[in-house]
């Protein structure tokens, strides 16, 4: 998968993890890529890691599967470590 492939990848699968997800988090479109990036590259490690498969193609359900459990995982985490910070 291209560069361009992988950035669209990452937006929609934090766009997707932020409707799943209750509740409102914050951050807008550039927040929603960079945490969808980084939950691909974290479901694509995890994929290797635990089931023994990794991203595929783009059009695969297998790696919109991971992306956006991946994508899940960043923004639980974000939102736990944003959240700590403007409740004090």
């Amino acid at each position: 998968m291209g560069f361009f492939g992988f950035l669209l990848l990452g937006l929609i699968a934090g766009a997707i993890a932020k409707l799943i997800l209750p509740g409102k988090q914050g951050g807008g479109w550039l927040i929603t890529l960079v945490l969808g990036v980084i939950g691909a590259l974290l479901g694509g490690f995890l994929g290797t890691a635990i089931f023994g498969v990794d991203l595929g193609g783009f059009f695969e359900l297998r790696t919109w599967l991971l992306a956006i459990g991946g994508s899940i995982i960043v923004l639980l985490i974000y939102g736990l470590i944003v959240g700590r910070r403007t409740a004090r």
